[in-house]
């Protein structure tokens, strides 16, 4: 078994900063949501966004969907050889269960988080499907308690997805950013014991998902 963090995912709920500024008002009634309930969203909120904090890695629920898709689709997963966690990047952490059916359209996929970041739990006959705590990413890395934490960014040490997913440990932490421009703050750098770059260019983060997961599967099950 590894575990899987998406880390510092681009992915909350509209803050009250910004609230009343009118795209996301605008957007919010288009929803019939109050603006309190709808994601953060780069695509329709470009404006309200512009200047505030960590702006380039916030707004991308779009890239969370690709991510989770990509880590629960695949056998490894259905095998229950995989636990994911997505850590959000106002330190929540979204918890998937066993066999968890992400929806494959988007705007499923967002009401479906929109509704967990209200209730913090979404379950399927008293299953636990999603659960939503409010946990900072090294309480979750000590709640996980790996044997290794290893991450990925272009700032690492260069290697390849064939050997470091040859050589990955048992009961391992992989540590993936969840936003499209940027790098880890220090605070997540700090919980990592290695930290690889598997390409001589920067790759989105459903790709590297995909294929370490790929290669991973290969020493496993192949």
């Amino acid at each position: 078994m590894i575990s899987l963090i998406i880390a510092e995912s681009a992915l909350e709920l509209v803050p009250k900063k910004l609230r009343n500024h009118p795209s996301v008002i605008s957007h919010a009634q288009k929803l019939q949501k109050k603006s309190s309930e709808i994601l953060l969203d780069n695509s329709w909120h470009f404006a309200a966004m512009k200047g505030i904090e960590d702006e380039f890695k916030r707004g991308r629920p779009d890239l969370i969907h690709l991510c989770i898709l990509e880590a629960t689709t695949i056998p490894l997963y259905k095998k229950n050889q995989i636990k994911i966690f997505i850590h959000t990047i106002d330190d929540k952490v979204i918890y998937l269960g066993e066999n968890v059916n992400i929806p494959k359209s988007y705007h499923r996929f967002e009401g479906l988080v929109e509704k967990l970041f209200l209730e913090k739990t979404i379950k399927s006959n008293e299953n636990v499907l999603l659960e939503l705590k409010e946990n900072s990413l090294s309480d979750l890395i000590d709640e996980i308690n790996p044997s290794q934490v290893i991450g990925f960014s272009t700032q690492g040490e260069e290697n390849s997805f064939e050997s470091v997913a040859s050589n990955l440990p048992k009961n391992c932490c992989l540590i993936i950013g969840g936003f499209q421009k940027g790098h880890f703050s220090e605070n997540t750098l700090n919980q990592m014991e290695k930290l690889v770059s598997i390409h001589d260019s920067s790759l989105e983060a459903h790709t590297v998902i995909s294929r370490i997961l790929y290669e991973y599967e290969k020493t496993i099950f192949m």
